[in-house]
């Protein structure tokens, strides 16, 4: 369950298929739970309006098939998380229709967003862990063939210290 702030939620079932929902949530003054507002599914979702690109706003909307929502985030910086994560699960699980950005800020719909640098960061962790794995492979097969060198030699010192021992007890 992905949240943005006190105020909204994607939430991605397990089950094939997999089940998108946009779940609206509110958390009253001193209180630490959240109250379920409204809920509808991924594929309801028609047009996300952030109102204003020009200005750092937790405000935003969202027009479903039968239904016209507004949002307000807890800051504009989680209202721009959203909007990133929510682009990027419309991508992933929507193959007909996806619903229309408008009024957002361009790095929501790409380039330097959250998500670009979370899976940059992934795969310059993987590339590092894979490479670090290859000269570990590299140091076992040279440990391998230098323990496999050292049984060849014990077992020619053996043979020979066994010949030499048959030689002198004669």
């Amino acid at each position: 369950m992905l949240m943005c702030g006190v105020s909204c939620q994607v939430h991605l079932t397990n089950k094939k298929p997999t089940q998108a929902s946009i779940t609206k949530v509110k958390q009253f003054e001193g209180s630490t739970s959240f109250v379920r507002r409204s809920q509808w599914m991924l594929e309801q979702l028609r047009q996300v309006n952030g109102i204003d690109p020009n200005r750092d706003s937790a405000e935003f909307d969202l027009l479903f098939e039968n239904a016209f929502d507004q949002w307000v985030a807890s800051t504009a910086s989680e209202k721009c998380t959203f909007f990133q994560i929510l682009h990027h699960t419309c991508q992933r699980y929507l193959t007909d229709r996806k619903p229309e950005f408008i009024n957002c800020q361009s790095k929501i719909m790409g380039g330097n967003s959250i998500l670009h640098s979370a899976a940059d960061s992934v795969t310059s962790a993987v590339q590092k862990a894979s490479q670090a794995l290859n000269e570990r492979g590299e140091r076992l097969g040279r440990a391998e063939e230098k323990t496999e060198d050292m049984k060849n030699s014990a077992q020619q010192f053996a043979e020979t210290a066994h010949k030499l021992a048959m030689k002198h007890k004669c």
